[in-house]
């Protein structure tokens, strides 16, 4: 069987970090939070936010060479354009990985914008868009299909067993 490449995506405070991470949990995958790449560049170079896509090339990039050795992946990040989606898919088509795309969405605005005005994201010195920073940036719709999970709707376990039922190989 191919290794796994889940791509969770979807706007900041949606949900996407904790689905991922519990996934990665039951899963046993690497578990790639581009956030945490783009902390660790910022921290440890002269550059500063915005990265543009330094923090998706090299992501991208680990997540190849672990779908390389057999490795499944759960990548977490905001993927708002189509290029970017369309490179995380090119990369794991191109080493022979199954890829599942999940777009995490919170259908409620006041239960959004409650997350993004109190959640802590676990990694020091990362400041999170602000409410109007996330309402405001550019995100394009979908073209194609994918998996789409409302954490309004579902809590985190069963979000996490929509995308694992999702991932399982078709016969």
């Amino acid at each position: 069987m191919p290794p796994l490449l889940i791509v969770v995506g979807g706007l900041p405070a949606s949900g996407k970090t904790t689905v991922a991470a519990e996934l990665a949990r039951r899963t046993g995958f690497s578990f790639l939070r581009v956030d945490t790449v783009e902390q660790a560049i910022v921290r440890t170079t002269p550059l500063a936010q915005p990265l543009g896509p330094v923090g998706y090339v090299v992501a991208r990039e680990v997540a190849a060479d672990l779908l390389r050795t057999g490795v499944s992946v759960i990548a977490e990040c905001v993927n708002p354009l189509a290029v970017t989606r369309d490179a995380w898919r090119a990369t794991g088509l191109g080493l022979g990985a199954r890829v599942l795309e999940a777009e995490i969405v919170c259908s409620d605005p006041a239960e959004h914008r409650r997350r993004a005005e109190t959640r802590d994201t676990g990694i020091p010195g990362h400041v999170p868009p602000t409410w109007a920073e996330i309402v405001g940036r550019e995100y394009e719709p979908w073209t194609r299909d994918r998996l789409v999970v409302d954490t309004a709707r579902l809590p985190v376990d069963e979000a996490v067993a929509v995308i694992e039922a999702a991932a399982r190989p078709r016969r």
